[in-house]
């Protein structure tokens, strides 16, 4: 993880295992926030996910990127504001301005030091982190949401050693779609898995996650013998084709373990098919980097 270049990216997989290895050797700091009654919650994609888990048992309004101004302006009892940025930087910044121009209190949940957007809020919570490429966030949102859930990163390693990989012997390279079912207890799982789909596939190879309850309303109408069952937590439907996967969760597995477990398991998906993401990253971060008015590397240090 120290020295991979733009030529050598590794696999979700491999970002997961080192993630853990981090959390077993560095905790991540506890959460405390300030005694907000109704904070707003934002973030941008995955962190936006990310906020919905971490305050899933508050009366917190939860926003993006594209709708915080909206929100705020029509929940007038919000009494502070969270911002989740693994960078802290982008999108993150003007929000900053806008919730410190508004006189919000704000706490910045961050995985960078002296970042951009900390500049323009009241508190700075800084979770360790490793090197990764851009977009994965896997040991950035993975470290706030251990520190939430209280969940052991060593008893999740074992599980994916001597339980997932295991399981993992389909040729995973023949089928262009896959159908997730996650427990209802880890619902918001299923965004997370949607978004890293469509940042290391594109259109290439899809991904549809549902609950199980919600599995059973029309959503395998229609069927394709290349698409791929993944059950979490339980046995194989009845639904779907023949083509299908239980994978079991550890007792008690909370969204730490889930989104460990669903990300491995995206990760040797994307080892069985083409390098879509890595043949494209250093052109997409030119792109980004125009849009933004900064330098965006491929790799995040």
């Amino acid at each position: 993880m120290r020295y991979f270049t733009v030529d050598d990216l590794p696999d979700l997989d491999e970002c997961v295992m080192a993630a853990l290895h981090l959390y077993k050797k560095e905790k991540p700091p506890k959460l405390v926030m300030p005694p907000f009654k109704r904070p707003l919650v934002v973030g941008s994609g995955n962190a936006a996910v990310t906020g919905r888990i971490l305050f899933s048992q508050s009366d917190a309004t939860f926003a993006t990127e594209s709708t915080y101004q909206e929100v705020l302006e029509r929940s007038p009892s919000i009494d502070g504001a969270v911002i989740i940025a693994a960078s802290g930087s982008k999108s993150s910044v003007g929000i900053a301005q806008f919730l410190a121009e508004k006189k919000i209190k704000t706490v910045l949940l961050t995985n960078t030091k002296d970042s951009e957007a900390s500049v323009y809020t009241d508190e700075v919570m800084v979770f360790p982190k490793n090197r990764e490429p851009y977009t994965y966030n896997i040991s950035t949102y993975l470290g706030m949401i251990l520190a939430k859930t209280g969940e052991d990163p060593a008893m999740i390693e074992d599980h994916l050693t001597n339980v997932v990989i295991p399981l993992l012997s389909q040729n995973l390279s023949y089928y262009d779609a896959f159908f997730f079912v996650v427990p209802a207890h880890v619902d918001a799982i299923r965004k997370m898995i949607r978004v890293k789909f469509a940042e290391l596939f594109g259109s290439k190879v899809i991904a549809r996650a549902y609950t199980p309850k919600e599995a059973w309303h029309s959503k395998t109408v229609v069927l394709s013998e290349k698409e791929f069952f993944i059950v979490f937590g339980s046995e194989n439907a009845a639904f779907g084709t023949k083509n299908q996967l239980s994978i079991p969760l550890p007792e008690n597995a909370g969204y730490g373990a889930m989104m460990a477990i669903a990300y491995f398991v995206i990760g040797r998906i994307q080892a069985a098919h083409p390098p879509y993401f890595k043949e494209n990253i250093a052109e997409y971060v030119k792109k980004t980097s125009e849009h933004f008015g900064k330098e965006i590397p491929p790799i995040v240090e």
